[in-house]
């Protein structure tokens, strides 16, 4: 069996550190990732994904990355559920990142000058839209 998922998108929110009891680092993040047709009014929508890094991974995504941020996340789909305060059975699909890469330019650190920076600002690189094809 194959579960293998690969994302890039957009942190929706700086990333949440926590340690278990244990010591072991956790971070949960949400990827707003596009989708790749338009709806009916011409907009792209997004599917907002949520995320678990573990470890070293989740200690630098945390230090390096903060919301708005374009992040490549390999790993896999875990589905789990639980039963909330009303008795109702809640059902979570998740990915379980195995890695992370950081695909937003560095930001530029400041300048010593008084005058303000003439440069304009780089774009961030988008993935190329593809157009969708029938599943086969």
């Amino acid at each position: 069996m194959i579960n293998q998922v690969t994302l890039v998108g957009r942190l929706t929110r700086d990333p949440d550190l926590r340690y278990t009891p244990e010591g072991k680092a956790v971070s949960n993040i949400t990827l707003a990732v596009n989708r790749h047709y338009k709806n009916a009014s011409g907009e792209i929508e997004a599917d907002f994904v949520h995320c678990i890094l573990w470890g070293k991974t989740a200690e630098n995504t945390t230090n390096y990355c903060k919301k708005g941020a374009v992040l490549g996340v390999t790993g896999r789909i875990q589905t789990r559920h639980y039963d909330n305060q009303e008795g109702k059975r809640v059902y979570v699909t998740e990915v379980v990142a195995d890695g992370v890469r950081f695909l937003s330019s560095k930001p530029a650190a400041p300048q010593q000058s008084q005058q303000p920076s003439q440069a304009p600002p780089q774009p961030v690189p988008s993935v190329p839209q593809r157009e969708e094809l029938p599943f086969v």
